[in-house]
């Protein structure tokens, strides 16, 4: 298998998705995220990482070094950035975001296992939907055994994916229920549904693996309100994927096929949570019309 980008006007490869991979103090694990991206059977990306390590200089270890390495022989381009000083998530998705001239990004966590056709089940999933963004939400195996069939609730889109305003503490909040844990997993096995028949369904928002139209997150400010946060906060990419399904819609689709690595926390300061602190519509055109 090989790359297929088209040319940049200065020669450079232009990918259709840009990986954009967010990390801090945890060069084992995003070596780990970094070794399911080798085997995709999407090929047409590249990848971007941003390592905010302070103590050490995690994209600087052996092992992630190697996986880099493996992704170039095979014709990925693959740009490994120290950013520092960190001021926060949000600031650092927007660094990322600000160096990719893909028309889609999919921001993916640095403590995820991707199955390794995701990328293109998600590319597929966002070219037919045309929608902002379709997320992978994240299973936890280490919860198999534990079955919460009253959180196992699932809206599926029936029609293609329409932009809708999902406000905390509203109905459609609740939908956050289903990607606890290992409840989608536990759904999907359930009904049956299988990688070559794969929904959409309605979302509140997905963490941890997300694609995003490129123009369409732009649109929307992207992550650019990062200085209205605190540098310790939580609940960036929540914001942002609000403000994006409020003007242009957004899914996940199942079944999933990203795994935590069920690692702690690198974000244990969550008291300014994003969506709770700013507007979920920051100026009077974004929301969509009823």
């Amino acid at each position: 298998m090989t790359w297929a980008g088209a040319s940049h006007p200065q020669g450079k490869h232009m990918a259709a998705i840009d990986v954009l991979i967010p990390t801090f103090e945890r060069p084992a694990a995003v070596a780990v995220t970094l070794t399911s991206l080798v085997s995709q059977t999407w090929r047409d990306f590249r990848v971007v990482v941003s390592d905010q390590s302070e103590h050490r200089a995690g994209i600087d270890a052996g092992e992630v070094q190697a996986v880099a390495r493996v992704l170039r022989a095979q014709g990925c381009p693959v740009e490994l950035h120290h950013h520092l000083p960190r001021r926060g998530l949000a600031e650092q998705r927007q660094f990322l975001l600000d160096r990719s001239d893909a028309p889609y990004v999919m921001y993916i966590d640095d403590d995820v296992i991707l199955e390794r056709d995701l990328l293109e089940r998600l590319h597929r999933a966002i070219r037919a939907e045309g929608c902002g963004f379709v997320g992978s939400a994240l299973t936890g195996l280490k919860y198999d055994h534990v079955v919460r069939p009253h959180e196992e609730l699932i809206e599926f889109w029936d029609v293609y994916v329409q932009p809708e305003l999902v406000l905390p503490g509203s109905p459609a909040w609740d939908r956050h229920r289903l990607h606890n844990a290992c409840n989608l997993f536990h759904l999907q096995r359930r009904m049956g549904i299988t990688p070559g028949h794969q929904r959409v369904y309605k979302v509140a928002w997905v963490g941890g693996c997300v694609l995003y139209d490129t123009a369409k997150l732009v649109d929307v400010g992207g992550f650019s309100f990062w200085p209205d946060l605190s540098p310790e906060h939580c609940g960036e990419d929540v914001l942002a994927q609000l403000r994006v399904m409020a003007r242009h819609g957004g899914c996940g689709i199942i079944p999933t096929g990203a795994y935590h690595q069920d690692l702690e926390t690198t974000v244990p300061d969550r008291r300014v949570d994003a969506p709770y602190v700013l507007p979920i519509t920051p100026d009077a055109n974004l929301v969509c019309s009823e």
